[in-house]
């Protein structure tokens, strides 16, 4: 999926009044997300990390299920100092898990460093550690979720292949500019797994 950090500090996946909402949908998504909230393990140690950072996320206020354009699942608006959870996309809570996860790694970095969004680096580093760090390419959902297959480097290909299709959802750039972009910044962001120890099993 696309994740879209955001573009000009508002995220553009939201569709505003075009948008048809599905109180279903609506519904459900919301559940999917208080599960998170209260059981997952990599969302709730998020939490855990933005409050220990100064920037404690209000469930009420700050996580928000809305439509979105088709091709997103979720993104962080930091004009609004939300995530948003795209909820005619998020089809399991499994993707509900990965997306919120993604989501709050970049709330995480835009609260712990003084990103500049518009910076093609910054986005390339909070996109590479969104991938890698969100659960997106562990191995056993690369392989039997994307047939995606090869043990050598995998989770690094994964990361930087997810962090460039990420960037050509929200820039309107060449993917040999965003590719550039991934590049220049790949191993130093890569190597960043605050606030985790290590990337997650």
């Amino acid at each position: 999926y696309c994740s879209m950090a955001n573009r000009d500090d508002a995220f553009l996946g939201r569709t505003g009044a075009e948008a048809k909402p599905d109180p279903r949908l609506h519904k459900l998504c919301q559940r999917r997300l208080e599960y998170a909230f209260k059981r997952n393990p990599y969302v709730r140690y998020m939490l855990d990390a933005m409050k220990k950072a100064g920037c404690e996320v209000n469930l009420e206020k700050h996580v928000v299920c809305e439509p979105c354009g088709p091709t997103v699942s979720g993104g962080f608006d930091q004009e609004h100092r939300q995530v948003v959870l795209c909820e005619n996309n998020i089809y399991s809570q499994g993707c509900m898990n990965d997306t919120l996860t993604h989501e709050l790694i970049h709330a995480y970095d835009y609260c712990r460093a003084n990103m500049e969004w518009n910076n093609l680096e910054h986005l390339a580093c909070t996109e590479i550690r969104a991938a890698s760090l969100s659960g997106e390419c562990f191995f056993w959902k690369e392989t039997f979720a994307r047939l995606k297959f090869g043990w050598k480097a995998h989770h690094q290909v994964c990361a930087r292949e997810r962090a460039i299709k990420s960037i050509l959802c929200v820039k309107d750039i060449t993917e040999a500019e965003a590719t550039r972009a991934v590049d220049s910044v790949f191993v130093k962001c890569f190597q960043d797994t605050v606030p985790f120890e290590r990337v997650p099993p």
